[in-house]
Parts: structure tokens; C-alpha cells; sequence
């Protein structure tokens, strides 16, 4: 397995980074992970506007640009003989001195790795969901990049394993729904797809803003709204939405059913046809 490091394509094993890297040390850094159809990374302008954004943020420098690493991860799916896979990118702010400090850390880290991608299916995915004990801050800035300090959701989802289930359900401190460890949330009620704002404590998913656009050319109403755990259970439907699997029909919350709609098929037939597209055009 090769992976980009740095701007080379380097063997897995010598992919390695320093012991006083940043990212290693305070998860001083930002990821994005997409999905590889047929050797076409999806989305990508979506997900680089995502780490460009989140880069500014943090103060972090890009060490490439967007065209050029598009160009080489279609170089690794390449050399890697892996035409259908997950594509993840790192930043990490690189090696500074010790302390909290950013100063003199000015070579930023940059990895692109492949890695095994879920079989899309006919059939839409059905998870079980687990509401994790650990709560988003309200009204974090933080939370609207995807930075590599992930503590909070790798805990809620070994709890949510422990429980038996899929997926975490995260809320937020004032107890609102936000997201999946891994996904956002989306649920139909009364004719209207609803979802939890960025405000609540959201990532701005790129498959999320999919289907909003989606719902919002006349297909259906959409509202992003403010909800507690209840309000998912009195549901018509609820579903997850992710790079990597598209999306996943939620059929549990802390093991009580929750209702099943044709309508989270449909969507999801849409979105990878739309993937189709993308591979089609860009081939």
C-alpha cells in the first residue's frame, strides 16, 4: 500500500510522521474523508472547501493546492490498484516546540491514505443508534471543523458498541440532538425533512448539504431545526448521512423501533446516482 506523504508517494510502512508532531501530540490538526468511486475522489470540491475553511480557523497553512492533491489522489487509487475506496486527508500543523504554543511550528504535515470502502448495495443500510452520555458544547466553534481532536466521538462510539448498537446519538448540553459520532441527522415529520442546525453543535456535512439542495429544488420542505431526543422517536422516519456509506436508515434509538419510509431509499438512489454522474464526467 503506498501512501502520499508530504508530496510523495511513500510504502505504508515508511509513512510515518515525528514523535513531536502536532497533530500527534494535541490533535493540532484537521481530516476530511471522502469517498473513491471507480478511481474519482466524490465530492471534492465540497470537502476541500470544508479543510480550506477549517485551515483558516485554525491558522493552519495548506501545503498544496486543490487541483494538485485532486490529481494525486487519483494517482494513489492508481498505484494502489484500488479503484473503489475511502480517501482520507490529513493536516497537522506540523512540529513545533513543546507547549500549547503554535509558534515555530511552520512545516505543516499533509497524508493522503486509502482504505477499504462499504459495499453500496441495493438495499439501503439499517443502523441501531445508542445516545451517548458525553454532550456537545453548545455553540462551539470548534465544531464546525473537522479537527482531528475526536476524543468525545471515539468514546460514544465504544459506548454505543458496548450497548449493542451501529452508531453513537450525539446532544448537545442543552440536550438537543446534533449528529452521529460519524454522520449527521436527518428525520421526516409531517411531510418535512428536518435536521439540526450548525448552531446546535453540527458538523456541516458535505452529504448533508446534498440533501438539503436535493429537498430544496422542490422535491420536499426542509427545516433545520431544534429538536430533543423524543421528537426523533415520535418520527415518520430517520436517517444518517455520510461520505463514505452515502446514507443509513436509522431503524433504533436506544433500542426502540423507529419508523421506516420509502422515501429515505429514494433519496439515497439519488444521491448515488448523482455519484454516478460525477465518476461519469470526470473519468
Amino acid at each position: 500500500m503506498k501512501v502520499f506523504l508530504n508530496g510523495q508517494f511513500v510504502p505504508a510502512e515508511q509513512a510515518v510522521v515525528s514523535a513531536f508532531d502536532r497533530g500527534f501530540l494535541y490533535g493540532d490538526g484537521l481530516f476530511e474523508t471522502l469517498r473513491v468511486m471507480n478511481g474519482v475522489p466524490l465530492d471534492w470540491g465540497g470537502h476541500w472547501r470544508r479543510l480550506a475553511d477549517g485551515a483558516e480557523m485554525l491558522k493552519l497553512k495548506l501545503p498544496f493546492a486543490s487541483d494538485f492533491l485532486r490529481a494525486q489522489a487519483r494517482e494513489l487509487s492508481r498505484q494502489n490498484e484500488l479503484s473503489d475506496a475511502i480517501l482520507r486527508l490529513t493536516l497537522s500543523r506540523g512540529v513545533g516546540q513543546r507547549g500549547y504554543s503554535p509558534r515555530g511550528a511552520d512545516a505543516p504535515t499533509f497524508v493522503m491514505s486509502l482504505h477499504p470502502a462499504p459495499e453500496l448495495g441495493p438495499q439501503t443500510p439499517q443502523w441501531k443508534l445508542h445516545t451517548a452520555s458525553l454532550r456537545v458544547p453548545f455553540a462551539d466553534a470548534l465544531t464546525a471543523c473537522k479537527s482531528a481532536n475526536k476524543l468525545l466521538h471515539v468514546l460514544a462510539r465504544a459506548e454505543a458498541e458496548a450497548a449493542g448498537a451501529d452508531e453513537a446519538l450525539l446532544l448537545n448540553t442543552r440536550n438537543e440532538v446534533v449528529e452521529a459520532a460519524s454522520a449527521n441527522v436527518f428525520w421526516i415529520e409531517g411531510g418535512t425533512l428536518h435536521t439540526p442546525p450548525i448552531s446546535a453543535g453540527a458538523l456541516p456535512g458535505i452529504t448533508r448539504a446534498w440533501v438539503l439542495d436535493w429537498a430544496s429544488s422542490g422535491q420536499l420542505p426542509t427545516s433545520e431545526s431544534r429538536a430533543g431526543l423524543d421528537r426523533l422517536l415520535r418520527a415518520d422516519a430517520c436517517f444518517l448521512t455520510l461520505s463514505s456509506w452515502g446514507l443509513i436508515e436509522v431503524v433504533a434509538i436506544d433500542n426502540q423501533a423507529v419508523p421506516t419510509a420509502l422515501l429515505t431509499s429514494v433519496i439515497r438512489e439519488r444521491l448515488l446516482a448523482d455519484w454516478r454522474r460525477q465518476v461519469k464526467r470526470l473519468e
